[in-house]
């Protein structure tokens, strides 16, 4: 099943899962990986199937897979060469894709298989960091913090991971967690805005108490 889209920094239509007249017109190897078969991923791909073919929008199969949560096409599209880092027309790249929607799983596999958490992705110039940030997706947080994301990359809103989880969240439980998560971490508390504006004086102008505190105990000014 595909996930619904979920907004990132500002957009409405940030990343696109498949459409319905998407799936429709999937043939080959796009037609197996949202099926999840493994089996013909490789049939397809011995037979010369190139494993980065896009669609209109620039999904190549594993995009596909990594959306319908497809594990077993994902490995089977790793093990034929299919680009881990491959952007699609709205620059996202699967580690993105599976931090947007929460899904630890499928994040956990793309980078034991080598996908990275360094890339630069979106049109706002971010991270997968910055997304699961926004969204207060903590544990997808944690594990990129552990495989190496970049704590302090400045998206071309002039917003890193800390401001954005401040700036975006709700400030509630998730977007704390996320932010403790950043701040244990070593991320920068000084960082600000395009306007100036450090992370503790956003976190004020939001009323976020709790999230007052914890930069306060970070030695946030």
């Amino acid at each position: 099943m595909i996930a619904a889209a979920l907004p990132i920094a500002g957009t409405v239509t940030a990343q696109v899962p498949p459409s319905v007249d998407d799936v429709a017109a999937y043939t080959g190897l796009h037609a197996a990986a949202l099926r999840g078969d493994a089996a013909e991923i490789g049939r397809l791909l011995r037979a010369g199937a190139a494993p980065n073919v896009r669609d209109r929008r620039g999904r190549t199969p594993l995009h596909v897979a990594t959306h319908a949560r497809r594990h077993d096409a994902i490995r089977a599209l790793a093990r034929g060469g299919a680009d881990l880092g491959a952007l699609d027309a709205d620059r996202y790249d699967a580690l993105t894709i599976a931090a947007v929607a929460d899904d630890e799983p499928t994040l956990a596999l793309l980078l034991a298989l080598g996908a990275s958490a360094k890339l630069v992705t979106s049109r706002y110039d971010g991270t997968a960091l910055i997304a699961a940030a926004h969204l207060g997706h903590d544990g997808v947080v944690r594990r990129l913090i552990a495989a190496g994301a970049p704590l302090d990359h400045v998206n071309n809103l002039h917003w890193t991971a800390v401001i954005e989880a401040i700036v975006l969240g709700d400030g509630g439980p998730r977007h704390q967690a996320t932010l403790q998560a950043l701040l244990d971490a070593g991320a920068s508390t000084q960082l600000a805005d395009r306007d100036g504006r450090t992370p503790l004086q956003l976190a004020r102008d939001r009323g976020h108490a709790a999230m007052v505190r914890q930069l306060e105990a970070a030695g946030a000014r």
